[in-house]
């Protein structure tokens, strides 16, 4: 019997090849939103201990000057917050997009290798029923062949 050939080879191939390009790229998109949020924790300790510093400074007594120096500086922190902040939301969404065309991918690829893995079942019983089907052929030549030499 002829080689088992899938007919949709070349688009499970092709499908395959998408989807791990999209594996790839999402990975990507979460190994940034991790760094955005490492970032994020950094800006977030820079203003903690300067707040911390500008209530100590203030409970040892300071200069108007001194307290509107760290007042702007910590204005300043919360504006970069919210800048890092609003770039981290984007990282998620561009992230969140992309997990869903890779779940989409996944369906398309998975639904392919099942139809491959139903025709090649089908192949492989009609495989053995050919050559089931070869044997009691065989088998019965060679009988009625050993009836006919006696």
């Amino acid at each position: 019997m002829k080689k088992f050939k899938f007919s949709l080879d070349t688009v499970l191939t092709y499908k395959q090849q998408i989807l791990d390009a999209l594996k790839g790229e999402h990975a990507a998109l979460l190994a940034q939103v991790r760094a955005q949020e490492k970032v994020l924790e950094g800006v977030w300790d820079r203003y903690h201990a300067c707040n911390e510093e500008y209530r100590e400074r203030k409970a040892a007594g300071l200069t108007i000057m001194e307290a509107t120096m760290y007042q702007s500086g910590l204005r300043a922190v919360e504006l970069e917050i919210q800048r890092e902040t609003d770039k981290l939301a984007g990282f998620r969404a561009q992230e969140e997009k992309k997990r869903s065309e890779v779940v989409e991918a996944k369906k398309d690829t998975s639904s392919l290798e099942k139809l491959r893995e139903k025709k090649l079942d089908l192949y492989n019983k009609e495989a053995a029923k050919a050559e089931e089907q070869f044997l009691e052929e065989f088998v019965s030549t060679a009988r009625a062949n050993q009836t006919a030499s006696a």
